[in-house]
C-alpha cells in the first residue's frame, strides 16, 4: 500500500462501512496498468434494473435494451461525501464519451430515510448538474441485485452486458477512464484516443486532504455514533437538556441544550442548542436538515471559539452565519494550513434542526 493508504483505507472503511481488511485486499479493478490492454475478467451479467421505482433524466432503461452499449453504473446517495468527491469525474466521463455510446447510469440507493424522497433527489441532481439517467433505487433492489455494499461503487459493463470490473470508494480515476476507453474500443468504436479528462473540483466536490485527515465519519444518532462526551451520556428517544465538557478529546463530540437523541439522528427541541466536535481535518461537513418540511433553521459556526473567517466552508459566511433549508450535506469548515486539532461548534438559533452525520476531508 502506498504512502497514506492505510489512513485512507481506515477513513474510507469507516465512511462506507467496510472492514479495512476488505479494502486492502480488494484492489477494486485494475491489477496492473500496462501499455497494452488492461486485464478485465468477466464478473457476471448486468442484473435487471426493473427494481427502480422511478427514473430521472431518462425513460426507464433495461439491461436488455442496453445491449450494444458500454455502461457505467454509479451507485450513489446524494449526501455521501465520498461519492460527492467522485462526481466531477463521473460527470466528465458522461459528457466526454456520450457521443461514443457510453451510457452512465446513476443508481441512487439511499442511506437516510429523507434520501428516499424523490423530490430531494431530483433537487440534488439539478443542483449538482447531473444530466445522465438516474435510477431511483429507494428499495435497494438494484443494490441487492449487484450484491453491492458500498457508496460509491462503479460497475463497468461491456457492450455484451457483462460486468467486466468494479471500483469501490474514491480514487483510481485514471484507471477507471482507461477501462471505459478499452470497453468502447472492444465494442468497435474508433477515434476514442488516450487523453484523460481534467476536472476542476470545487466546494464539497474537491478531493480530500488525505495527508491531514485524522477524523473519520461519525453519525449523530445513537445507532452508529461513537465518542459521545456529554456528561451522563445520551438518553435514547427522549428529550433531555445536555451540557458539553469544557474540552473534548480528538474525535469526541457533545451536545448542549435541549435535544432528543434518536436512532438515525438527533433533533433540537429548543433554540440555542449546540453541537461541539473536536476534529483534525481540512474540511468538516454536517448532514442535516429542518425536521419539518418547509421550515428553516439559522445557525452560527465557531472554530476554537471564534468565527471561522478564512476557515469557513461554502455554506457559511466569514462570521459563521448560515441557514439550514434542505436535507443535505453542509460544508461548514474548510480551513487553510497548517491543519491541527481544532474545536468546532455550531449553535442553532432556532429549534427544529435534525442532524445525521459528520464527515471530514
Amino acid at each position: 500500500m502506498r504512502a497514506n493508504q492505510l489512513l485512507l483505507a481506515a477513513i474510507l472503511a469507516s465512511a462506507i462501512g467496510a472492514p479495512m481488511e476488505t479494502l486492502a485486499q480488494d484492489k477494486s479493478v485494475v491489477q496492473q496498468m500496462t501499455p497494452g490492454a488492461i486485464h478485465l475478467p468477466i464478473e457476471g451479467e448486468l442484473p435487471s434494473l426493473g427494481g427502480a421505482t422511478e427514473w430521472l433524466n431518462s425513460p426507464a432503461l433495461t439491461a436488455a435494451g442496453l445491449r450494444g452499449k458500454v455502461v457505467l453504473i454509479d451507485v450513489w446517495t446524494y449526501t455521501c461525501i465520498n461519492w460527492l468527491r467522485t462526481l466531477p469525474y463521473v460527470r466528465a466521463w458522461a459528457e466526454k464519451y456520450k457521443k461514443q455510446g457510453l451510457v452512465v447510469i446513476g443508481v441512487h440507493s439511499p442511506e437516510f430515510a429523507f434520501e428516499k424522497n424523490v423530490d430531494n433527489v431530483r433537487r440534488a441532481a439539478k443542483d449538482m448538474k447531473i444530466n445522465y439517467p438516474i435510477a431511483i433505487d429507494s428499495n435497494h433492489a438494484i443494490w441487492r441485485a449487484l450484491k453491492n455494499e458500498y457508496w460509491p461503487a462503479l460497475y463497468f459493463v461491456d457492450a455484451q452486458g457483462r460486468i467486466r470490473q468494479h471500483h469501490f470508494g474514491e480514487g483510481e480515476y485514471e484507471q477507471s477512464e482507461r477501462i471505459i476507453q478499452q470497453l468502447l474500443a472492444e465494442a468497435g468504436i474508433g477515434g476514442i484516443g488516450h487523453e484523460l479528462v481534467s476536472v476542476d473540483a470545487r466546494g464539497a466536490e474537491a478531493a480530500a486532504d488525505w495527508g491531514s485527515l485524522k477524523s473519520p465519519e461519525n453519525y449523530v444518532g445513537y445507532e452508529r455514533t461513537e465518542n459521545f462526551a456529554s456528561p451522563g451520556g445520551a438518553v435514547l428517544d427522549k428529550r433531555r437538556v445536555y451540557a458539553a465538557p469544557a474540552r473534548l478529546s480528538l474525535n469526541h463530540w457533545a451536545h448542549s441544550g435541549d435535544w432528543t437523541v434518536g436512532k438515525p439522528s438527533t433533533v433540537l427541541n429548543k433554540a440555542n442548542g449546540r453541537i461541539a466536535y473536536r476534529f483534525h481535518a481540512r474540511d468538516l461537513h454536517l448532514v442535516m436538515g429542518p425536521a419539518a418540511q418547509g421550515t428553516s433553521v439559522r445557525f452560527h459556526v465557531f472554530i476554537d471559539g471564534q468565527p471561522p473567517g478564512a476557515a469557513r466552508g461554502i455554506d457559511v459566511d466569514a462570521q459563521g452565519n448560515g441557514t439550514v433549508t434542505k436535507q443535505r450535506l453542509y460544508q461548514l469548515i474548510r480551513q487553510p494550513k497548517p491543519i491541527a486539532d481544532r474545536q468546532f461548534e455550531i449553535e442553532f438559533l432556532d429549534a427544529g434542526v435534525e442532524a445525521f452525520a459528520f464527515t471530514f476531508g
